[in-house]
């Protein structure tokens, strides 16, 4: 049995699910409505409070689907119970973010601003302090679309190793190196 597979998927709340003949997978919850397409080799048990993911046969295509459904669907409970949240920070002088609706406005260092438009599915948010890197606050219950957008925004302007100025996540580590003149004695 795979480890993450095998384990339960506790329902909170307010949370429902719903699989159908095709093997579709629906969540709903307050915060809104997520849905899966899971492969026919792969069953969904739902009881009253608790989710449990199977498989038909030991073959290693559905051992690896086993876990990944699992890890899927209880995405999906836990977006439309509490969302997930993205933040991510503009290190650089010079480098502002802003948004209008779900248009958000980057200026990266080029020579025009960046227009990139948001799925509707996300909430977006900017903030910008004095003394502070801009900040860029995405929340949604879809950790999939969220993952995507937030990386196609970090794809716009990398942080480079020497500096580390460019997009990267809040709390990420970025490997630094030493430069030019740490070399010579």
């Amino acid at each position: 049995m795979s480890r993450i597979g095998k384990l339960p998927i506790n329902l909170p709340k307010g949370v429902s699910v719903n699989v159908n003949s095709d093997n579709l997978v629906t969540v709903k919850g307050p915060l809104g409505e997520l849905s899966e397409q899971v492969n026919p080799a792969i069953t969904v048990n739902v009881d009253d409070s608790k989710i449990e993911v199977s498989r038909s046969s030991d073959v290693k295509e559905h051992r690896s689907m086993h876990g990944l459904y699992r890890a899927l669907i209880n995405n999906m409970v836990v977006g439309v119970s509490q969302g997930f949240t993205t933040e991510q920070e503009l290190v650089g002088v010079g480098y502002r973010a802003s948004n209008t609706g779900q248009l958000l406005e980057l200026s990266l260092g080029y020579s025009h601003n960046i227009v990139f438009e948001i799925p509707k599915e996300i909430n977006l948010e900017t903030k910008t302090e004095r003394g502070k890197n801009p900040l860029i606050i995405m929340k949604s219950s879809d950790k999939q679309l969220l993952g995507m957008v937030a990386s196609k925004i970090r794809s716009m302007r990398k942080p480079e190793p020497y500096k580390g100025k460019g997009i990267k996540f809040v709390n990420e580590v970025l490997r630094r190196k030493a430069g030019k003149s740490a070399g010579k004695k």
